[in-house]
């Protein structure tokens, strides 16, 4: 029986990655699948990974329909075995929906990759209705730390290493450090600091170590 999977997990715990490996192994297989992304940092069209892999995509507007691509697909003759469906957040709740109606109507499976939930801590709509509808929900295994050495578990947004709690919900920006001054970026933290707002760079300007044990002066 085809599948709707959702594959989940923070920023930087390896989802890009891990959907390009499976698109690779089913086509090393002999199977033919379609790869979509939505508003990939690199750009429009493409699916990359902080590793350096990247591979063209199928770009995901609001108004894309699922359903109506893959029948006309199928319908001009190509094969089409499976959908891995990247940045899958950032997809419409419709657009879930014509996904699980693939797996249910047409038996093609479905591996969906994106963040559960915003900034803010509140879940996107296209992952929303992904945990509603999936018959799987798979949380990666290999997740970013928070900058305490805890695993990372929540995405903040940051303007100059300083976390930010208002704005538009999806603002692309990465993890990556550098960029210019106010640029904004994204930094995972575990949930502790993720609710007081202690970046990393906020914890190098407030936090000062623990003095040692003994005294090092020499008598």
């Amino acid at each position: 029986m085809a599948e709707l999977v959702f594959h989940s997990g923070p920023m930087d715990c390896g989802k890009s990655t891990m959907a390009l490996q499976l698109d690779y192994v089913h086509t090393s297989h002999g199977r033919r699948g379609r790869v979509f992304s939505s508003q990939d940092r690199a750009g429009e069209g493409v699916i990359t990974s902080r590793l350096g892999l990247s591979a063209r995509a199928i770009e995901v507007p609001p108004e894309f329909d699922f359903w109506r691509y893959i029948i006309g697909e199928l319908t001009s003759g190509k094969i089409v075995d499976y959908l891995v469906c990247d940045e899958a957040q950032f997809y419409t709740a419709e657009q879930v929906d014509q996904l699980a109606r693939i797996v249910d109507e047409l038996q093609l499976d479905v591996y969906a990759f994106g963040i559960m939930a915003d900034f803010r801590t509140q879940l996107f709509p296209g992952s929303k209705r992904l945990i509603e509808l999936a018959d799987r929900l798979e949380m990666l295994p290999l997740g970013p730390l928070c900058w305490c050495g805890e695993r990372g578990t929540h995405n903040a947004r940051t303007v100059d290493g300083l976390m930010v709690t208002e704005g538009s919900q999806v603002v692309v920006g990465d993890t990556a450090a550098g960029g210019a001054g106010g640029e904004v970026r994204y930094e995972v933290l575990c949930r502790l600091h993720h609710r007081r707002r202690m970046t990393a760079t906020r914890a190098k300007a407030t936090l000062s170590p623990d003095p040692l044990p003994f005294d090092t002066e020499q008598g």
